[in-house]
């Protein structure tokens, strides 16, 4: 007989505590993280250890009254098994509402009479962190956190728990199904390393949507009530999440928080730019949620730099920095197109090179070609378009997500060189 996934997931936290002296959980005031932290406090109690666990929790200052409660409710709850964390610090966060703003700071000094509540009690700041500077990006800090997390507890081996599911998205089951098994905790592949003794576990990367909500009525856990504001508004079971507010997957429910929350609407929309605009339009053909029609007069590159020249200059400049990457990418290395788009694209006399090797760990072959106006072929969203661009651009998408951008290489020399700072620090 199978055992379910509940029973799985005890079995994998079991080797985690035998295997790391040192555990905290990334918590995020979501469901899937509230049962992640859940399962480790009731592995604890049933066996009587006498260790603790961490709780890592980046605050970000806006968020749902409702997750704020209930993130307090759960870092006062069980004092003799977790030791708190929670992060107040001015960390870089994207933000896709406005077309002046790539990113925004949470607990900004400098913005502190706009702050949409009072700093926590016991809050980290950034004076607690020697690795920190002001180019720091949240997911860059995420990472440095472990490593400064690690040499606190003068720890063997760490092991970050993270409440992800593979349910949710393509790119979360490509983090668990990856063939790289050397970066794996003894061919777990529900483990990644982060750096040499340090790794992710996720331990709930099996659970359906539905086995989190079992589970948390089955035993009686605390969760966050936004999610019974959410069913109450009409919001579908697979798309209540607990995110930043302005990232682009938000955009369309952003909405939501002058119904269900107005008094922090109402503090909001004074702290990032374009949030009101956002709301009313963040579900329309005006930032491409529909759609996307081409005005008359216009091919799709035209429009391109009709858009761009709308923009400040640094914000136009980051977009053309960025689709001359692109340009330059197609032209000279090709991108990875399975079969069925190489002849579609073929069939429309779209001029290609089909290379027979790539150095990517992948059996589609790699297609040199020019970016085109638009092209109606299977994977829109992968191949080289002014369209795509168009879009990227309407909806305040910064870092041209919509068009499969990695970071640059500015972005990462920058990250490079936060983690040279960081390594002289531990030297030093």
């Amino acid at each position: 007989m199978k055992n379910n996934v509940y029973e799985l997931s005890m079995q994998r936290i079991e080797i985690l505590f035998a295997e790391f002296d040192n555990i905290y959980v990334s918590f995020s005031g979501g469901k899937d993280s509230g049962v992640m932290l859940n399962l480790c406090i009731q592995y604890i109690k049933q066996n009587n250890l006498n260790r603790k666990i961490g709780v890592f929790y980046m605050d970000y200052e806006i968020q749902y009254g409702e997750t704020v409660n209930y993130v307090d409710r759960v870092l006062r709850a069980n004092p003799d098994i977790i030791e708190v964390y929670r992060i107040c610090v001015p960390f870089k966060v994207q933000t896709c509402t406005s077309m002046y703003q790539t990113f925004w700071r949470p607990w900004d000094n400098d913005c502190q009479e706009l702050w949409v509540r009072d700093m926590p009690w016991g809050s980290y700041t950034k004076a607690d962190f020697p690795f920190y500077n002001s180019a720091m990006w949240d997911y860059e800090f995420y990472i440095l956190f472990s490593q400064w997390y690690h040499r606190l507890k003068k720890a063997k081996k760490t092991c970050c728990l993270v409440g992800i599911r593979t349910q949710e998205s393509y790119h979360r089951w490509r983090t668990i199904h990856s063939d790289k098994r050397y970066y794996m905790y003894r061919n777990l592949k529900w483990t990644r390393q982060i750096s040499d003794t340090i790794y992710n576990a996720y331990v709930i990367y099996d659970w359906l949507t539905t086995d989190i909500w079992i589970a948390n009525g089955r035993f009686a856990w605390d969760y966050n009530r936004l999610y019974d504001l959410y069913y109450q508004a009409g919001v579908p079971l697979e798309k209540q999440r607990v995110a930043s507010p302005f990232i682009s997957t938000a955009q369309e429910s952003l909405h939501l928080y002058r119904a269900i929350d107005p008094d922090m609407w109402g503090k909001m929309i004074c702290r990032v730019n374009g949030v009101n605009f956002t709301s009313i339009y963040g579900n329309t053909k005006a930032v491409a949620r529909k759609r996307v029609i081409l005005p008359p007069g216009h091919t799709w590159e035209s429009y391109m730099h009709f858009l761009l020249s709308t923009l400040p200059g640094n914000i136009r400049s980051n977009y053309l920095e960025k689709l001359s990457v692109s340009i330059n990418f197609w032209r000279k290395r090709g991108g990875c197109l399975p079969e069925e788009t190489i002849e579609k694209l073929k069939a429309c006399g779209i001029e290609i090179e089909v290379l027979e090797h790539s150095n990517y760990h992948t059996a589609r072959r790699p297609v040199r070609m020019e970016y085109q106006d638009d092209i109606d072929a299977p994977g829109f969203k992968y191949l080289p378009s002014f369209k795509r661009m168009c879009i990227c651009v309407l909806r305040n998408d910064h870092l041209c997500k919509y068009m499969g951008f990695a970071m640059t290489k500015k972005e990462i020399e920058n990250r490079k060189f936060i983690m040279d700072f960081y390594q002289n620090i531990i030297h030093e």
